[in-house]
């Protein structure tokens, strides 16, 4: 087990690059672990997520978090995994978390436990801050701090069935959450998804969150120790000292408030000032400073989704444009070709074989003019 000078080592670039989040990269080891086990080659991989191979084998490095989003997208294309997140996550030794893992098992509830996990989550992956709500039911909200939530659907779904995983391991016992939501939405088949959880889980949700019964709180832990848990906190608390507290870029923050609104329709600069707790004038004079504006972000939101969208032959045109917040497809469309040249089904006969999967083409992503 490792004190918190260990744990702060594995972060060192972090202070380096502020408003860069970093993680230690777990996920992404899991990930290259598949890769070579099924006989693919790392390296051009690697290269597409900025990442190289002699950070992957150092187990004390760490990247960006974005990095960690880009290569697990690639390697679920690569693997032909749609569910790669989930199923690294319902698989691999939940010791190898670390010093977070213990804290956990040494709680004396399950309520304590989660209470520690949101607290101390960051030392492990600073885009991602866990918030314990106790009202109720009790539930984990994760949050995306200083990376694009819409970027991402595989890391987000470790993380969520990781979590569940913790709750029953640790209390012996097979807890089914009341819900779980994830703000991105899934079209592909997701019974192996929800069997596992033990209820469907919700998509396309305002939020990312789990909820159990309000009865779970209490539930022992059965390894709890106070004596190493007290030790525990305090290596924790000495670590989370030394770190600075970034919420990242306005620009990012207003991306991931604006994602799960979209398909509710149009939405406006003064509704997300709100949610971030400014005016409209303070909101666009720190997008300006940002060198951009709120509509810009709004398009170039939209460009990234279109184009996660349009590999989904699941979706039908409409369904895209629903997603995006169009009213009409025609609307849609003229967006879409003035961001790629393309109209939406010239794209998707690109980027789809014959049979309707991704042929593995790299992903273009499309850089929209500012307004």
């Amino acid at each position: 087990m490792k004190g918190p000078e260990a744990e702060q080592s594995k972060l060192p670039r972090a202070a380096k690059r502020p408003g860069l989040p970093r993680a230690g990269g777990k996920i992404t080891r899991l990930a290259c672990a598949r890769l070579t086990a099924a006989g693919i080659d790392l390296q051009p991989l690697l290269r597409q997520a900025r990442l190289t191979l002699r950070q992957v084998e150092d187990e004390e490095a760490t990247f960006p978090v974005q990095s960690q989003i880009r290569l697990l997208d690639l390697a679920a294309v690569a693997l032909n995994d749609d569910l790669l997140g989930f199923n690294l996550a319902r698989t691999f030794d939940l010791r190898e978390i670390g010093l977070l893992h213990y804290v956990m098992a040494s709680a004396e509830t399950l309520g304590d436990a989660l209470r520690r996990v949101a607290r101390y989550s960051r030392m492990i992956n600073e885009g991602v801050s866990l918030t314990y709500r106790d009202g109720g039911d009790v539930s984990v909200v994760l949050a995306y701090a200083g990376v694009p939530r819409h970027s991402d659907r595989h890391q987000i779904e470790f993380w969520t069935i990781a979590l569940v995983r913790l709750c029953r391991e640790l209390t012996a016992r097979r807890l089914s959450p009341h819900a779980v939501k994830f703000t991105h939405h899934r079209h592909e088949d997701d019974a192996e998804f929800n069997a596992f959880l033990g209820i469907t889980a919700e998509f396309g949700a305002a939020i990312d969150e789990i909820v159990l019964a309000a009865s779970a709180k209490a539930v022992p832990i059965v390894g709890a120790d106070p004596y190493l848990h007290n030790l525990l906190v305090a290596w924790c608390e000495e670590a989370l000292a030394r770190r600075s507290s970034q919420s990242g870029a306005v620009r990012v923050q207003v991306e991931n408030a604006l994602a799960p609104l979209l398909p509710h329709g149009k939405v406006r600069a003064s509704d997300i000032a709100r949610t971030l707790g400014m005016s409209e004038r303070t909101l666009a004079r720190r997008l300006e400073s940002e060198g951009t504006t709120f509509a810009a972000i709004l398009d170039q939101l939209r460009c990234d989704l279109a184009q996660r969208h349009i590999r989904d032959p699941a979706l039908s045109m409409s369904e895209i444009a629903w997603l995006l917040g169009y009213q009409e497809g025609s609307a849609f469309t003229h967006a879409f070709k003035r961001w790629t040249g393309k109209t939406p089904r010239q794209m998707r006969a690109s980027v789809l074989g014959s049979g309707g999967h991704d042929v593995g083409h790299e992903n273009v992503m499309i850089d929209v003019p500012s307004h």
